[in-house]
This record gives structure tokens, sequence and C-alpha cells, in this order.
């Protein structure tokens, strides 16, 4: 990717919002950097609406931390982490960032940065340790009542995802997403949220990614359950041809009556918004072809078009039911209803492009060529070349075009429906072999989000409805599968005193936030230092 010139603000430690940046790394004995008046940038904030939402986002499990306190129950990921080890390096989310602890902190790193929204997620476990059949947790509601509150406080808008992966391990014993009571589960602990944070919160999403979440929990087995078959996997129970399609149902199911119930009873005075979240990959066809065209096609109908289809028009994709037949579930009349406009917003969580090849009529992976998977393959090179920079993430690369061309086809096929960018996000590659002064000076990162910002604001003047951005992630998390090792975040989280040191992506945004005349990072001579040395 052609190099694209990066801005900071001239002496930024004047700016009263920069200033909490600079006294949570000074009282930590830290410093930071100032940066020399250069060239223009090539995003502004003023390209974007007024009442855009800049914010940036996290999850409960990959932040909060505190796993059994005050009363919380095991969760899903708890049970899985602690048993067959969620991370090759057997590290899991128990502690996490502390965010549990240190959530007054973190709030006022997002109030210095200029976030006008903060996303995050409510551990189910920690609102309803046993489910529907158990107490709420008041701890758990005093929690999330005193982020929501301080968030408003400081002028930030509090925007939260009810399910984020974690549900309380009893409900995955008693029901998980293979049996339909989970519907009923979900709709119970939706409305908890609704009548206790409701009367503040105004931007609802139901389920992050259920496509993805089903991919890697029933087809990959990478996910607890951990449940798959060959070729996708070698788990000891599952059926990834056919159970992906029942738990996505259930889930799908789940979202709609729980949208239904706020639509009809809180929504009337809450005034809020509430909408559904999706993994949306920009697929490319691998050549011109028109049968890899058609199979890039399929392949936004079976990852993006399997979430938000029946969530808008009532039913699943038609390029599914074509090749899946049966197999598919059906929605009932009265089901359909209900499922119909579910959503007030559209939710994408994009990163990257990718290619894809056709398998009807080619030889393919085993995986590819099954009907599960629309008899497709996912590709990351053409010819030998990549289809952009690496990132951390063997399938994740930096295309910047693919956030204005996914917006622009999810525009297309639902009507403009309102969008938010709930996720975008750049870990840099071979994490492990960097120390800690190249982890801070993230000049890539920097290039990526203004890259893709610049492509989104393409997009916008285009005529999308998009509402909002926001930047994966806050700080460094735990990443799931891969533990402490990718890092995405806008601030260094030292993993042995959880300290929060701001990174150069930090200050870029806080900078492009406050919309000033800002300057070119020079990344030979402008470095963030941890403690008094260069590291």
């Amino acid at each position: 990717m052609k190099l694209i010139p990066l801005i900071i603000f001239l002496m930024f430690f004047l700016i009263s919002s920069s200033a909490q940046i600079l006294d949570q790394a000074s009282n930590n004995g830290h410093n930071v950097f100032k940066l020399e008046k250069t060239e223009e940038p090539d995003v502004k904030r003023s390209e974007f609406p007024s009442g855009f939402l800049f914010g940036a986002a996290s999850s409960a499990y990959q932040v909060e931390g505190a796993y059994l306190e005050d009363g919380k129950s095991l969760s899903n990921w708890d049970v899985f982490c602690h048993s067959v080890g969620c991370a090759e390096n057997g590290v899991n989310g128990d502690v996490a960032d502390d965010h549990y602890h240190l959530f007054m902190r973190d709030i006022e790193l997002m109030h210095g940065l200029g976030l006008k929204s903060y996303r995050f997620s409510i551990s189910w476990a920690r609102i309803l340790p046993r489910g529907k059949f158990g107490d709420v947790n008041a701890a758990g509601i005093m929690f999330y009542n005193k982020i929501i509150d301080n968030l408003i406080l400081k002028g930030i808008e509090p925007f939260v995802t009810i399910f984020h992966n974690d549900f309380p391990q009893e409900l995955e014993e008693r029901h998980g997403w293979l049996n339909s009571e989970m519907q009923e589960e979900f709709v119970y602990y939706s409305e908890i949220c609704f009548k206790y944070f409701g009367d503040r919160v105004k931007y609802w999403v139901t389920i992050n990614e259920p496509n993805m979440f089903i991919e890697c929990a029933y087809e990959l087995g990478t996910f607890p359950p951990s449940r798959c078959s060959e070729p996708f996997g070698n788990c000891s129970e599952g059926n990834s041809d056919i159970e992906p399609l029942i738990a996505m149902h259930n889930m799908l199911l789940a979202h709609g009556k729980a949208s239904k119930l706020y639509h009809e009873t809180y929504q009337p005075t809450q005034g809020g918004l509430i909408g559904l979240v999706a993994h949306c990959y920009m697929f490319e066809p691998l050549t011109d072809n028109d049968l890899d065209i058609e199979a890039a096609q399929r392949a936004f109908a079976y990852n993006v078009a399997w979430v938000f289809d029946p969530s808008i028009f009532g039913h699943y994709p038609e390029e599914m039911r074509a090749y899946l037949g049966s197999k598919l579930p059906n929605f009932s009349f009265e089901e359909k209803k209900f499922m119909k406009n579910s959503i007030d917003f559209i939710g994408i969580n994009h990163y990257s492009a990718i290619y894809v090849k056709d398998c009807t009529n080619s030889s393919c992976t085993a995986t590819g060529n099954r009907a599960i998977q629309g008899f497709l393959d996912k590709v990351v090179q053409r010819n030998g070349v990549p289809i952009g920079e690496h990132t951390g993430l063997e399938y994740l690369f930096v295309v910047p075009n693919g956030m204005e061309k996914i917006v622009t086809l999810i525009k297309i096929r639902y009507n403009n429906k309102p969008m938010f960018i709930t996720e975008n996000g750049y870990s840099s590659p071979n994490v492990n072999e960097q120390r800690v002064n190249e982890l801070v000076n993230d000049l890539k990162r920097v290039e990526f989000h203004t890259a893709y910002l610049a492509s989104l604001a393409n997009s916008i003047r285009e005529g999308a409805d998009v509402r909002g951005y926001f930047l994966w992630s806050l700080m460094d998390s735990y990443e799931w599968n891969a533990g402490y090792d990718l890092r995405f975040g806008l601030y260094y989280v030292d993993r042995k005193t959880l300290t929060r040191i701001p990174k150069l992506s930090a200050t870029w945004y806080m900078n492009f936030l406050a919309d000033n005349n800002v300057d070119e990072i020079d990344a030979s001579r402008h470095k963030i230092s941890i403690g008094k040395n260069i590291i």
C-alpha cells in the first residue's frame, strides 16, 4: 500500500483535552512527544457530518477481568479457557485489562481523546449469573450503571452491545444456541438491560457478529462450545454442515424477539435505536471470470446477508436457499412479521477484503467445496501477490478501498438504512518480536485509520447514511484465541502493571477528533519513549 501522509497537531500538550493523556503517562513515569508542523492531512473530522459519532470499542470478556467477583458466574469463555486453553500460550481473560476496577481511569482516557461515544458490551454472566431461573445480580447492575453514568457525565454516548460472545456457562450446559430455548433466555436478559439501562442508553446492539461467532463455535470449533466435524476441524462433537444453520437461526430469532420487545415496550418511552452487527469482509472476485464474480456475490450473501436479510426482509438470502435447500431453516409467518425491519441501523465490523474463487466449476479445498460455504474458496493472494499489506492476523490485510466498497454494497442492498462502522482496526505483524517502544510508535496504525477513514468519507459523500465510526480498540486487550499477542489498541497495556500507555495513534486520533490543522508524523524523528530510554 502506498504510504499515506499522516498527521499530528503542533504542540498538542497545550490543548486541555490532551493534558489528561499527558498526565496519565507522566504519573506513571512515561514521557510523550511533540511534533513539528509539515503538511495538511488527507482526511479531516470536518469531512464527516456534525453529529457523527466517533468512538472506540471494547467487549466485556476482553477487558473487564474480575471473572468471579461480586456475584458473577463462570461464563462459557471462562470455562473454555480454563479447560482446553483458548490461546496457544495458555493465557485467558481472568484479569484482562482489569477494566472492572480501572474503568474510571479508562473513561478519563476516553474523555482526553475527545471520544463522542464508547461501544462496550455487557457481561451476561455478571447481570444474570444463572439466566432467567436465577436472580438479577445487583452488583453487576451497579457496575454498568456507574460506567453509563460516568460516560454521560463526560459527554460520551454509551453504545451498548447485549451479547458479544460470552454468556453464563450454565446456559451452555442447559441450552446453548443449538436449543431454541436460548431465544427466551436472550429475550429475558435483553429486557433486564432495557429496564435498568435504557433510560440512558440510546444505541443498542443485540448481538455482535453472529456470522463470525457461529463459524468459530459450530463450524471450525475454535470458540466454545467447540463443535465441528471434518473437514473443518477435529472436534469431539458437532456437524459443521448443519449446526451453524441451526445455531444462527436461533440467534437471529433471539434478536428478532428482543427487538420486537424493545420496539413495542421500551422504545416509545426511551427513544433509543436497536441494531445488529455483522463481520463484513469486502469480497473481491479472484478473476474477471463470471463464475468468480458470482462467487464473490454469493460470499456476500453467505456472510453479510445471512445476518441482515432476515432482520430487514424477513427471510434468508436466495443465494443460500439455492445451494442449501431444505437444510436452511424457515421462518414461520409470525416470525417473518417480527423479523422484518427488526433493526433501526446496520452495524458493520469491517477490517479487510479477501478474494473469492468459485468451486462449482473448478477444483477447490475440501472446505470450499461444501454447500455450507456456498461452494467457494476465500483466498488472500492473486498470482502470488497478497490482496494488501499484511497485518497481525493471517486473514486480515490493509485494503482501504474495501471500506467504501462494502458500505456501498450494503447501502444498495438495504435501501441506505442507517449504518455505523462498529469496528475497524489494525494489529501490527510479528508483535511477539517487537519491543515496547516499537509497539507504541505505531505509525502503521495511524496510516491504516487515516486511509480507511478517507475511504469512508468518500462513501458518505456519495450518499451513504453512515452515522458513526468506532475504532477497534480503545486499548490492547484479550483477543480471543490469539490471547494478548494481537494488539489493536490506541493504548499499550503493560501486562505486568496494567498501565495504559498512549501510542502514537492515540495522539493522532485525539487531534483528528479536535479537527485541528495537524502535522505529518515523521517516524524517524518522532518517538514515544518508555521510561528514560528508548526500549
